[in-house]
């Protein structure tokens, strides 16, 4: 299955790195600005990979077809936008799994539906990323996964076709996508949805439930 892979492509959120504090975060200030309690960051974990629509339902119970919505949303992409690397930190184990990655040859970079505002900063900051071939992000192109536009952009990126590029993600649309790319796909059960979701519904073709669990099945260790 996995004998043909030239690269790995991963999801951001949930599955490098562990934004959870910094967007939970940028939600409870919308809370405590309006005079409520603040909520505990276990609130907020579960639904970090669903971004502003997953913080909002969190912090206020608020759905999008609210008439308020479109407002909080853009006040909450204000707040994360002034702390998102604050306290967000690489998933412990993935500097040495992209460093044996790039030591067997093999190229890497991230396919994520975060919105380039706030990737590009994050990335720019963060040094793991330093060497990625590519990072695509949920507005690079027309569509957002779990279409497969942003896992082709990236293979095309590569100069490799989609069935010698794995995609490693945390969320069911990642494994949507992947198929609907042709890439072979890995479920990260240690993001954010795993303790919550039957992953083995995904149809994923190998689940890890740590970063360097990926070098077995690349049978690189």
């Amino acid at each position: 299955m996995f004998a043909h892979i030239r690269a790995v492509l991963f999801d951001l959120d949930g599955t490098l790195i562990d934004s959870a504090p910094d967007l939970g975060a940028a939600a409870d200030k919308m809370r405590t600005d309006r005079g409520l309690p603040a909520l505990p960051l276990e609130h907020y974990r579960p639904m970090a990979g669903a971004g502003a629509r997953g913080m909002l339902d969190c912090a206020f119970g608020m759905p999008p077809e609210h008439h308020d919505f479109s407002a909080f949303k853009e006040e909450f992409f204000a707040n994360y936008e002034a702390c998102l690397t604050e306290r967000t930190q690489v998933f412990h184990g993935v500097d040495d799994l992209i460093q044996r990655l790039r030591d067997h040859g093999l190229a890497w970079g991230v396919v994520t539906n975060k919105h380039s505002r706030f990737t590009n900063p994050l990335t720019q900051a963060m040094p793991l990323f330093a060497s990625a071939q590519t990072v695509v992000s949920g507005d690079t192109t027309p569509h957002a996964k779990p279409h497969p536009a942003p896992l082709l952009e990236a293979a095309t990126r590569l100069g490799l076709p989609p069935q010698q590029c794995l995609y490693v993600g945390d969320d069911e649309r990642d494994i949507q996508a992947g198929h609907a790319a042709g890439m072979p796909t890995v479920a990260a059960t240690y993001g954010y949805l795993g303790a919550q979701a039957d992953i083995r519904r995904w149809g994923a073709h190998a689940e890890i439930n740590t970063p360097l669990a990926l070098l077995q099945l690349l049978r690189l260790t």
